[in-house]
């Protein structure tokens, strides 16, 4: 051992070891920087899907609710009854609130039960027009996490891109600089696949810009 030691100590061996950590220490770092740049990273995401709203046509009371929230529901289920017409659901989708108030008058401008359908679910992420903006696309692949289930990575795809900034109106003065505007990615992702998924939750995307 004593002898390795010593050896190792020699100049020459010694910058032999040297040499070869900078090396491998360079095609790591190249092999991160070129996987880096093949990605483009949200952390600011959200899970959302558009609320469908229930409502009679008409003034009624609300005689039952036939569904809870958090229940799965089918088209042409049958969701409540308002005075003498029942509310059907239009398409399949989750449940995510009801008017319990048994005895109340429902009208067309408040829903009795609101729901959300899961085909219509998406990442929704917050990006800088100057953080890799131009580099994404319709139908690249997308993964994603979220933090409620930590330890999970889900996969999309991004389905559309905001076609408008976040904040279009622009206020300078003589010192103030330009501001950065933000956009939306959408990414498009199986939420029957991914059941564990709740509407509003907090989530991280990355986006692969090229792939093989």
């Amino acid at each position: 051992m004593k002898n390795l030691i010593h050896k190792i100590k020699e100049p020459k061996i010694l910058k032999s070891i040297l040499i070869t950590i900078v090396v491998i220490l360079l095609i790591g770092g190249f092999i991160l920087f070129e996987k880096l740049r093949d990605r483009v990273f949200i952390d600011n995401s959200l899970i959302q899907a558009p609320i469908v709203s229930i409502s009679p046509d008409g003034q009624g009371k609300i005689l039952k609710i036939n569904v809870y929230e958090g229940e799965k529901v089918t088209r042409g289920d049958a969701l409540a009854i308002v005075g003498t017409k029942t509310l059907n659901a239009y398409e399949d989708g989750l449940v995510v609130a009801t008017n319990n108030a048994i005895g109340s008058i429902a009208n067309p401008q408040v829903p009795v039960v609101s729901m959300i359908n899961f085909s219509d679910e998406r990442v929704a992420g917050t990006i800088d027009e100057n953080k890799g903006l131009d580099k994404i696309k319709v139908g690249q692949p997308v993964s994603f996490t979220v933090d409620a289930l930590p330890g999970q990575t889900f996969w999309g795809y991004v389905d559309e891109i905001s076609s408008t900034a976040k904040q279009t109106q622009l206020q300078f003065s003589v010192s103030s600089e330009r501001p950065t505007q933000q956009f939306i990615v959408y990414a498009r992702f199986d939420a029957y696949k991914y059941p564990q998924i709740k509407n509003g939750m907090s989530a991280k995307m990355t986006i692969y810009i090229k792939t093989p």
